[in-house]
């Protein structure tokens, strides 16, 4: 599977949404399943409302999508999301793995010149 690469709006929205753990817990739970903003709105203490704009903020960084089943809306995770934002983590992991590498070289460079 090819991973779309992110652009730094879409990595400002997707991380944007994850900052809050409401919003984490819901991509979360439509992961496992799709349920509707009412279900999702019983298991907060907070307004349905409120729900709502959390909802709303996960589908502008594209982490759910809504779908409407009769008098429902379903949200459903989207994995190709979660995808693109891992594979922006791994990027950092690498540089970070790079940059270790490259310590352990010089700690372990014998001739005493500078590499």
């Amino acid at each position: 599977m090819v991973v779309q690469k992110t652009s730094d709006d879409e990595a400002d929205r997707i991380f944007h949404a994850l900052a809050d753990a409401t919003r984490r817990d819901i991509v979360t739970r439509v992961m496992e399943q799709a349920l509707s903003v009412s279900v999702l709105a019983a298991g907060y203490a907070m307004s349905f409302a409120a729900v709502q704009k959390h909802v709303a903020v996960l589908e502008r960084a594209e982490l759910v999508t809504k779908q409407r089943r009769g008098r429902e809306q379903l949200v459903f995770g989207n994995p190709d999301a979660v995808k693109r934002a891992a594979a922006l983590l791994d990027e950092y992991e690498a540089i970070w793995r790079g940059r270790v590498a490259r310590m352990h070289d010089i700690i372990n460079d014998d001739s005493g010149e500078p590499s």
